[in-house]
């Protein structure tokens, strides 16, 4: 069995520059919950965007909710600015199927219609069920559909690592 090593501050880093292209003076960054709102707001400090950045939650509108059923309150929508007409930049940690991204959409014009959106993403593991492709990933994998590959934010000094665990 082989260990998949990846190197989340350093495929952060790459993110960081990645998305650099990317950024139109009225975009905004809106981070997927969770890993996404973490990468979202970090990448606005570093940058130093003068747009505020929000967070988004595919909860409301997934495929599954009758199986998942409502999280917690800490991942609920925060969109601090009006979605007509701005740049959406959509961050999240990991793309997989394309489901999340899809609910995800579908919650933002539920807020209005933005002039266009794009998505980066730390980690491509490919395995796509729908027509979703980032505009920008700082990683491609592959990875078994048995596993699961999350990104974690330690409490002190907030750096990012990786986790691979294995679905049952």
């Amino acid at each position: 069995m082989t260990t998949l090593l990846l190197d989340a501050e350093a495929l952060y880093a790459e993110l960081r520059e990645g998305v650099r292209p990317l950024l139109k003076p009225d975009t905004s960054l809106v981070g997927i919950w969770s890993g996404g709102a973490w990468l979202a707001e970090q990448l606005r400090a570093d940058l130093q965007l003068p747009n505020p950045h929000g967070v988004i939650s595919s909860t409301l509108h997934r495929d599954d909710f009758g199986e998942r059923g409502l999280a917690s309150g800490t991942d609920a929508t925060h969109l601090p600015f009006s979605i007509d007409g701005r740049h959406i930049l959509l961050i999240d940690d990991v793309l997989y199927t394309g489901r999340t991204i899809r609910a995800v959409l579908n919650e933002l014009f539920d807020f209005g219609r933005p002039a266009s959106v794009q998505l980066a993403v730390l980690v491509d593991r490919g395995g796509r069920e729908l027509p979703i492709h980032a505009a920008y990933a700082a990683a491609r994998v592959a990875l078994p559909a048995s596993q699961r590959l999350s990104l974690a934010r330690e409490e002190q000094g907030g750096r990012f690592t990786f986790t691979v665990k294995e679905e049952r």
